[in-house]
């Protein structure tokens, strides 16, 4: 049996409880808000500088827009063809480091094909750009040869790749990152902060800055509250309820889940160009598992931010089929959705702007915002890619304001929990799946239970009883909705609720 004590940073029910009495009416360096890819890199960036630190998640690790991504560690294409150069060179520069030092375990190179049955316009806008992208990869650290160069390929290619196109012509293909799942970045990033020393609760609300003291309210106990020198909010679309002067546009990312075997088995990302645009595409994304995710629509949100998940509407359901069907021999129809999900991007409506957000998200920058208020520095905007990179530039603000802690971050060079060198990943002793979610950490996980949670899916009730005792699964939508995936196909999810809640009853 396998000692959660053991494991770095454990996420355990008994560390919960001890930190919630150290904390309440104690005092720490910062105090972060969100337990988002975002709030989760702050804290191990904190932490790693020798500051206290308590990160407090009103909900579970990755439950908001965090595990709602395309699951993609990108290297910016997409800026390169809006001219904005400098935020293509920090995605680059922050995939290397997460594929060479701080997770090479939950990222692996993904071919992205696009297909000349889409047009020889497209493969040539798309052979161009991926050429500049390669060329900004180079000019990173740690990007030479992380990659495999943009090249165009034959028919026969084209098929093996992505055996649904129609067929008899050729494409172009380019590289980029993928996440193995955007949700187990999060906890692995939750985790690292615990082992350096951060109090991690999930379930526990900030309701209030007052100063230098915060309200807490805990989901399952009394509020209390704590003394910060600095606090950063990093609760991403609901970040105004701590900070009302930062200007949101909400945008939804809207995905569709199918069975790979519809779409042939593709090793390849089909690529589809939005018709009328030169610089958006629908992906049709192979996942680990036998699914593959349709994804990604970009439409304006208004109104306040709800609690609730958001879904796909009728018009991204069609359009994301309706683009990708250009190009299939085979259309897509609904029935072939097994699922469907959604999340909502915090973009910042720049300064400069009028009082609306227009009708244009797809167009308006992805830098990030940090801005001061009394006490508390909002950290919002951004991409899952440049998560480090916003947390290093938080984090030099907070040290600069408190006047202690490291002045340099060591994030770039710091391997998260389960992370290694490739070739020791290739040596570990369990099965590849588990390798690539859990990296070293796989073989404890395998030792607590092989036995699939449902038939023909490859997720293990191990995984579950991994998640309750190292990983701060409190509940059955904390271990099939954000420690596995389970829950993405909801006929699979059903099948699999009376195994995770026997596993919360263990």
């Amino acid at each position: 049996m396998v000692r959660e004590t053991l494991l770095p940073g454990a996420l355990t029910a008994a560390r919960r409880a001890a930190d919630l009495q150290v904390l309440a009416g104690g005092s720490v360096d910062v105090v972060v808000v969100g337990g988002g890819v975002t709030g989760a890199g702050v804290a191990v960036d904190a932490a790693a500088r020798g500051l206290s630190v308590a990160l407090f998640e009103r909900a579970d690790l990755a439950s908001g827009t965090s595990r709602w991504s395309s699951k993609l560690v990108h290297g910016g294409l997409r800026y390169l063809a809006h001219g904005e150069i400098g935020l293509a060179r920090e995605s680059a520069r922050e995939r290397a480091v997460l594929m060479g030092a701080t997770a090479p375990h939950l990222v692996r190179p993904l071919p992205f094909l696009v297909p000349d049955v889409a047009g020889r316009d497209v493969t040539a806008l798309a052979g161009a750009g991926g050429r500049l992208g390669d060329a900004v990869r180079r000019s990173v650290p740690g990007g030479r040869g992380s990659l495999p160069n943009t090249r165009r390929v034959s028919a026969a290619e084209v098929a093996r790749a992505t055996p649904a196109v129609r067929p008899g012509r050729g494409g172009v293909v380019f590289w980029d990152g993928q996440l193995a799942d955007d949700a187990r970045l999060v906890v692995a990033l939750a985790r690292t902060a615990a082992a350096l020393g951060a109090r991690v609760v999930t379930g526990a609300a900030v309701t209030g800055v007052d100063g230098g003291v915060v309200s807490v309210t805990p989901s399952d106990g009394a509020g209390f509250t704590l003394r910060a020198g600095a606090v950063v909010n990093a609760a991403g679309v609901w970040a105004q309820r701590l900070a009302p002067g930062v200007r949101l546009v909400p945008s939804r990312g809207s995905h569709l889940v199918v069975r790979a075997s519809v779409l042939g088995d593709p090793t390849a990302a089909l690529t589809v160009p939005l018709p009328g645009s030169r610089s958006r595409y629908v992906f049709a994304l192979p996942q680990p598992g036998g699914l593959v995710y349709l994804g990604l629509t970009d439409e304006p949100v208004s109104g306040p931010v709800p609690d609730e998940d958001p879904v796909p509407s009728e018009a991204e359901v069609a359009q994301l089929l309706g683009t990708v069907n250009r190009v299939l021999a085979e259309p897509l129809t609904r029935d072939d959705v097994v699922g469907s999900y959604a999340g909502l991007r915090p973009l910042v409506l720049p300064a400069s702007a009028g009082t609306g957000p227009g009708d244009a998200t797809a167009d308006l920058s992805r830098k990030h915002l940090l801005s001061w208020d009394g006490e508390v520095l909002t950290v919002v905007g951004g991409k899952l890619t440049t998560y480090r990179a916003m947390a290093e530039q938080s984090v030099d603000a907070v040290v600069a304001r408190l006047g202690r802690g490291a002045r340099r971050s060591v994030t770039p060079r710091l391997p998260l929990v389960g992370a290694a060198p490739r070739a020791a990943l290739a040596r570990v002793a369990a099965p590849g799946r588990l390798v690539a979610r859990y990296g070293t950490e796989a073989p404890a996980v395998a030792a607590l239970g092989a036995e699939p949670l449902v038939e023909g899916r490859p997720e293990t009730v191990g995984e579950l009883r991994f998640a309750v005792r190292a990983e701060g699964a409190r509940t059955v939508g904390d271990l099939l909705d954000r420690r596995t995936r389970i829950g993405l196909v909801p006929a699979d999810r059903e099948r699999a609720v009376a195994a995770a809640e026997a596993v919360l009853g263990e």
